[in-house]
């Protein structure tokens, strides 16, 4: 843009519709409430938060010449580009149009202005230079050159340090002046010198001029302008893929691990809400892991709705009916569910362990851990990795390095252990492995689920139809087993040690476990027998025969309740009856007969044959069942999932109605003519010298003008041509209406 522009709102006046759009997309706090006009958008972009959210997507070398311009002093008079490029060694190109195009900075090259905000913004010092000491002290590049060669070292190395970093510095020695023969310190010789200022009797202040000559008369240095150029680590894509799938499959299998430990002993849910400290280092103990990665664990197994807390009295995380569904499904399927949501997760588990205001522990499923911002820094450290060479990775300290410099104001104080965190997990996960992102983890990036769990089933190995038995009682898996061996295998050994080959331990306690789930021992030795590829062992086979030999002599059964009668000819008939087949009915002893039904409905049912039953306490006293009172459904256990925080850009649709709404504002600004009718306090649609107006330009088809308060109480302006007015509306050409008594004030606008 070339045109000269007095304000701000002067130079978005004159921006092309398309550019306008492209500001309220990249500011869209700018946009929401759409602005009345020009004037609105400038005021909202020159406020020092929005200007601060626009600059948190700045890399370092723009934000330097943003810098730079304000040491110019181009927030309260044009700067000409050329004393921007004498500040600066290598101007980034493209740096001043992105600024212009957040509305950061406007004007031509000869007049470049910034918003008044931005030094509040930056604070005191941008770029860490002190004020000018033009109106103090007279020094100019050559006197200061003059005055540095005179200093001593310990003089210098004061200078050094106030010109890299504040340009403000504590000490006593600023109390009082002192002629330099009667200095005795560096701060008290640099004082007498001209190249400290004294701002209070504690503080001293280095010139802007001194700090400018100190950095070689520019305000940035090249490094600080140009991105850094990461030292990358090639790999075949194979094998990243290959390494990723070796840490999803050891995933997978700590979060069953997890699963079936909560669904046999579910741990409590804390009064705060999360769960326990304790808690976790039990479940770290039981998984072999760090408390890091049993966090991870349980905040992806809730956060992708595979447990959940119920809603008792006293709540339990619990397992959800999702979870067998999961545990049936394959590798890849299993995979895809925990890295989409570890994906859209808006909490960060890193946080975990850390102490919050009130120095109290963060715990795991906690409020506290809620970042709704969490997703959008995972896609940008995997788009940073999407953007290398397949295969090719980099260290974390690079990444940290390289995303630091491209957005440095962004992330606040925990930025960079943030970034740690996500690779951290990332790997965990098997979406990034060797610093790399891998072909899966690519596909999730992009959207593309069932390319991801494609990729992550091409590198996973094949399940495999076999095992190894050992004489020393152990079974060897030389890789994942099919989904039914697994839990064949599962179901008669212990896991002893897992990884790309699991081992297994068979025991007595383990095949009497088989034996319990209806297992028979010709079944285990037909497993061992067609599924080993190594010969069985005696030592196993007499094992299982020994258990078996021992197994079920005594046993126990379910029964909800039981009939006992000394007279067997009484329970034969009772038996005999259509009933007895209804209540699943079954001898156990001469005299008794068991049932799975509750023992009410059995009564209720045997009264109704004609008998005459009746019910028992544990003492054999009679008992009455009837109700005692209203009773009301169980209450179903619902499942909470945490939704993802998706921060869409406005449409293409929002952004044109905005645009139009700000154009129509200023036309409405510069339409401002003719015989003005204002209508009383409170408005009022039935202003007879309105509705005149109004009506009398809807047969004319005239444009008017008029003010309007909006439902939010926001009042804007409009230039519209109406073409019906009445049942208090007034309709325009372009078929949006307005409420007559919203109607504040009209006018015909002239030709």
């Amino acid at each position: 843009m070339t045109m000269a522009a007095s304000s701000l709102a002067d130079w978005l006046r004159s921006l092309p519709d398309d550019a306008l759009a492209d500001l309220l997309r990249a500011r869209r706090d700018l946009a929401t409430p759409p602005p009345a006009n020009s004037d609105v958008l400038a005021t909202r972009a020159e406020t020092a938060g929005s200007v601060a959210r626009a600059c948190e997507n700045l890399d370092n070398g723009t934000l330097a010449v943003l810098e730079t311009l304000l040491v110019a002093g181009a927030d309260t008079a044009p700067v000409p580009a050329d004393d921007l490029a004498r500040l600066l060694p290598l101007v980034p190109p493209k740096a001043l149009d992105r600024l212009r195009s957040l509305a950061l900075a406007w004007g031509p090259d000869d007049a470049v202005r910034v918003p008044a905000a931005a030094r509040e913004v930056f604070g005191p010092f941008p770029a860490g230079l002190g004020a000018s000491s033009a109106e103090l002290v007279d020094l100019d590049d050559t006197s200061v050159a003059a005055r540095l060669t005179e200093i001593g070292d310990d003089e210098r190395a004061l200078l050094s340090t106030l010109s890299s970093g504040s340009p403000l510095g504590r000490t006593r020695d600023a109390a009082t002046d002192m002629p330099l023969d009667e200095a005795t310190t560096p701060v008290q010789k640099l004082l007498a010198r001209g190249l400290l200022l004294r701002r209070d009797p504690q503080t001293v202040e280095l010139p802007r001029e001194v700090g400018l000559h100190l950095r070689g008369g520019v305000v940035f240095d090249r490094s600080a302008l140009t991105e850094p150029d990461p030292r990358l680590d090639h790999h075949d894509s194979a094998r990243v893929d290959a390494v990723a799938a070796g840490e999803a499959m050891e995933f997978l299998r700590h979060t069953e691990t997890l699963l079936r430990a909560w669904s046999h002993q579910p741990p409590p849910v804390l009064k705060s809400g999360g769960l326990g400290v304790r808690e976790l280092r039990r479940l770290a103990r039981e998984l072999d892991v760090d408390e890091r990665r049993a966090t991870l664990l349980v905040e992806l197994v809730v956060g992708a709705g595979l447990a959940a807390s119920d809603e008792s009295t006293s709540p339990e995380w619990v397992p959800t009916v999702l979870t067998d569904s999961w545990l049936s499904s394959p590798p890849s399927g299993r995979w895809l569910m925990l890295a989409q949501a570890w994906l859209d997760l808006p909490r960060m588990p890193g946080l975990a362990g850390e102490r919050d205001a009130r120095d109290k522990i963060v715990v795991p499923l906690s409020e506290e851990l809620r970042r709704p911002l969490a997703p959008v820094l995972r896609r940008r450290v995997l788009d940073t990795l999407a953007e290398l060479p397949t295969g090719a990775g980099m260290s974390v300290d690079d990444l940290v390095t390289l995303l630091a410099w491209r957005a440095p104001r962004k992330g606040g104080r925990s930025r960079d252990d943030a970034v740690r965190d996500t690779m951290s997990e990332a790997t965990a996960l098997g979406v990034v492995a060797l610093g790399a992102l891998t072909t899966a983890g690519g596909a999730l990036l992009d959207g593309d689920q069932h390319g991801a769990a494609a990729a992550m089933a091409d590198a996973l190995p094949q399940p495999v139809d076999h095992v190894l038995v050992q004489a020393d009682l152990t079974v060897v898996a030389p890789g994942p087993l099919e989904p039914d061996l697994a839990r064949m295998i599962e179901a008669v050994a212990d896991v002893e040690s897992a990884g790309h080959a699991t081992m297994y331990r068979v025991s007595e306690a383990s095949v009497r476990r088989a034996l319990d789930t209806g297992r028979t021992a010709d079944e285990l030795h037909e497993l061992f027998r067609t599924r080993s590829r190594t010969p069985v062992p005696q030592s196993l086979s007499y094992l299982i025969d020994d258990v078996a030999r021992r197994h079920g002599r005594l046993r126990g059964g379910v029964a909800s309740s039981f009939l006992r009668c000394d007279d067997e000819v009484l329970i034969t008939e009772v038996l005999r009856t259509p009933a007895a087949a209804e209540l699943e009915l079954r001898r156990i002893a001469p005299t008794v007969i068991v049932s799975p039904f509750p023992l009410a409905e059995v009564l209720d049912a045997l009264r109704a044959a004609g008998f005459a039953p009746a019910a028992e306490g544990p003492d054999g006293r009679i008992v009455d069942l009837r109700p005692s009172g209203r009773r009301i459904p169980a209450r179903a256990r619902q499942t909470r999932r945490l939704e993802p925080s998706r921060l869409g850009p406005l449409g293409a649709d929002q952004l044109t109605a905005v645009v139009a709404h700000v154009r129509a504002g200023d036309k409405a600004a510069r339409s401002r003519k003719g015989s003005m009718v204002r209508l009383p306090a409170g408005g009022g649609a039935d202003t007879s010298a309105t509705m005149a107006l109004l009506s009398n330009a809807a047969r004319e088809r005239r444009e008017v003008w008029i003010g309007f308060v909006d439902s939010h109480g926001t009042a804007t302006q409009r230039v519209l041509t109406p073409v019906r007015v009445g049942a208090g509306m007034l309709e325009t050409a372009t078929g949006e209406r307005y409420p007559l008594h919203r109607i504040t004030s009209a006018a015909l606008v002239e030709d």
